[in-house]
């Protein structure tokens, strides 16, 4: 646990000393809440949402949030084998695993926190909840997005040399899957041919369980979206875990 403990203080003192990083990773969902939003808020309706858009858009918004900073945490395996310090983590009498849940659980936090500031920004931008039980179900989710895509980042990551390739594979993979995730619009309004790729999509399960924090409304059965992605997150824990035992020391 000291290992774990020590690689997630070591990407906490990173993340807080980054402002740029911290600032870039909330400035596209913010754009989308303040452009998007607002901009369609008066001419979009959402059936079962009371035609509040924007209110539809932000549990979208958060995990936009947790998922771009959680995947792109992987790039920091890259940098550490670029500069040594991974083959110096890797030669050292400690278990691969506990450095590879280090990196995981640290990616996660910052990803959290980039949520949660996206989730305090929309209070202030029309977010009316106050139920602190569905605060804490949507804090579940997004701890569980962070999770899993960070551990889907990390696995990426180590089959790569090169920071500039994984940003473009990663850029490739995380767009669709964030676009199909329901995140901007219901799936019930999607065209029926799409509709079943948009469920294969494990971040449509984070979306939705965040939305029923916030809002009390999903179009997925809750508990659901938590088996879904729970399962979805121990699967890439494993793969992460695997791949990153085969990275040369």
């Amino acid at each position: 646990m000291d290992i774990i403990y020590t690689i997630w203080l070591r990407s906490m003192k990173r993340y807080i000393r980054s402002k740029s990083r911290i600032i870039g990773s909330i400035s596209m969902p913010l754009f989308f809440l303040l452009f998007l939003g607002f901009g369609l808020n008066s001419v979009v309706q959402i059936p079962g949402m009371g035609g509040d858009y924007i209110t539809f858009l932000i549990p979208g918004m958060v995990a936009m949030s947790v998922l771009f900073t959680s995947v792109f945490s992987g790039i920091q395996i890259i940098w550490d084998k670029q500069f040594g310090f991974l083959k110096e983590t890797l030669v050292a009498p400690v278990s691969r695993l506990e450095i590879m849940l280090g990196q995981t659980v640290g990616g996660a936090t910052t990803a959290f926190i980039q949520g949660m500031i996206i989730l305090i920004l929309s209070i202030f931008l029309g977010l009316k909840s106050g139920n602190v039980l569905g605060f804490l179900i949507a804090f579940g989710f997004m701890a569980l997005i962070g999770l899993a895509f960070t551990a889907f980042g990390i696995a990426i990551a180590s089959k790569m040399e090169d920071m500039t390739g994984f940003q473009l594979i990663m850029n490739f993979v995380v767009f669709p899957i964030f676009g199909l995730s329901g995140a901007l619009f219901p799936i019930s309004s999607l065209p029926p041919f799409i509709v079943p790729i948009t469920l294969l999509d494990p971040l449509t399960y984070g979306v939705e369980g965040i939305r029923y924090g916030l809002t009390g409304v999903s179009q997925i059965n809750p508990l659901i979206c938590l088996v879904v992605l729970g399962g979805f997150t121990v699967a890439t824990t494993f793969i992460g875990a695997y791949l990153f035992r085969t990275i040369k020391s």
